[in-house]
């Protein structure tokens, strides 16, 4: 079984905190720690592979937050997922581990083996549908087993769409049977930069699709029942009357994540499933040009190892600066937001959902700052803090499972809107 919070020198240990993304989570779990509602300050660790990377990101960290003490108080765990044994080391000292080195296909099998082996619960934030349904496949009966939670996708992939579903169940009054969520992000005048971490899972993910499918076969799932009317699926580019503007479907790990705990809830709970539609919204005519041009040079490289190897290599050029190695500016994170906004519908209270089209609507939404490492951080962080304090409150005894699968009777929504992402209703009919 899962040491408890008492037996554990760490609450928490942030491994590949010295990584882009790790070290905006340094800093989030710094601010938070004295937050945890027990009453106790979180006891936290930060672990990789180069010491002296750590302790600079300590040293910043401190400067930036004012917090003299992250420097001399905050332990340094050395440990690389080459090295099982020191995977071993860290795992054993830690209630959960934050595992922030990515892309997860490449890095994050073996620290999940090690949670599991020693017994500590794991989170991160990968978008990567086919190692994050891997990981159910061939671990969840083992997690379950040792009463350690494996969440994933505990992210911008994929807390926002994953809970906004659940929050916007949990405002209809009545069945709710179809969504469909529209994705805007808003950038200021040096427009929107991801990392280049998120690019090369992107580029192998796409080469790997072929996989997916494969490995979705094994599960063996019947398809989930459609309650209500069929949703119609829109085409591959359309114009948004609810966004007024194009969008095309959102190709991240939402669908899939969304899906999979519907069938959990479905299962487990006994409710009724919803069917879901995701898609983004990409501008108007011009950037559906670049989007065209650059979804070209992306599906033709991708085919190739040697057009995979320029990708990678030059990922601000193929993604017309959309992606870069140095990652955003500070100023590009602090004037890009993000919202997500859905549009479900149903059967209103006292209908029958086999009888006759949906005739009751509800719009709901998702806001939050820059996506990748401002609402990210913010929803991993609350994710093991929503964890460490309900874990009653988590399915089972452990295993492997979505946000809203692990999280759904939490207070993790209510800590969200108190920690940079806002749940809200636009209307209700």
């Amino acid at each position: 079984m899962a040491a408890g919070r008492s037996i554990r020198p760490y609450h928490l240990v942030i491994f590949g905190a010295s990584g882009f993304t790790g070290q905006f989570v340094v800093e989030e779990v710094a601010r938070c720690a004295t937050e945890s509602p027990t009453g106790s300050p979180l006891k936290w660790a930060v672990a990789g592979r180069s010491r002296q990377r750590l302790e600079e990101v300590l040293k910043r960290a401190a400067e930036k937050l004012s917090m003299p003490e992250l420097t001399a108080d905050i332990e340094i765990i050395v440990a690389d997922v080459s090295q099982e044994e020191s995977l071993d080391v860290m795992c054993q000292q830690a209630t959960v581990i934050l595992n922030c080195v990515g892309p997860y296909r490449f890095h994050g099998e073996p620290v999940v083996k090690a949670c599991i082996s020693n017994g500590a619960h794991y989170l991160d934030i990968c978008g990567e549908p086919q190692f994050l349904e891997r990981m159910q496949l061939e671990y969840h009966t083992q997690a379950l087993n040792r009463g350690v939670y494996v969440i994933g996708s505990c992210g911008f992939d994929s807390i926002p769409a994953d809970l906004g579903i659940l929050y916007t169940k949990s405002q209809f009054k009545g069945t709710l049977t179809a969504v469909e969520s529209f994705l805007n992000i808003t950038a200021g005048p040096e427009g929107f930069c991801g990392h280049d971490a998120t690019w090369q899972s992107a580029v192998y993910g796409y080469a790997d699709r072929g996989s997916l499918y494969q490995l979705r076969k094994k599960f063996g799932h019947k398809p989930l029942p459609v309650v209500g009317a069929r949703v119609l699926k829109r085409g591959s580019v359309f114009f948004s009357k609810e966004i007024e503007q194009y969008a095309i479907p959102f190709i991240g790990s939402d669908p899939s994540v969304v899906k999979r705990t519907q069938r959990f809830l479905y299962e487990e709970e006994q409710q009724s499933p919803v069917q879901y539609s995701a898609y983004v919204g990409v501008g108007g005519v011009f950037s559906l040009v670049r989007l065209f041009c650059g979804g070209l040079f992306f599906w033709f490289m991708g085919k190739f190892s040697l057009g995979r190897k320029l990708l990678t290599m030059f990922p601000s050029f193929f993604s017309f600066g959309f992606f870069s190695k140095s990652g955003p500016t500070m100023k590009q994170i602090e004037d890009t937001s993000f919202s997500l906004t859905f549009f479900g519908e149903g059967y209103s209270e006292g209908s029958d959902p086999t009888q006759g089209r949906p005739n009751s609507k509800i719009c709901t939404q998702v806001i939050g700052a820059e996506p990748g490492y401002v609402a990210t951080v913010s929803a991993l962080v609350q994710a093991a803090v929503t964890l460490l304090n309900e874990l009653h409150s988590l399915p089972r005894r452990g295993g492997v499972y979505t946000p809203g699968a692990a999280f759904c009777k939490t207070s993790l929504i209510d800590r969200l809107n108190n920690h940079s992402i806002k749940f809200s209703v636009k209307s209700n009919q």
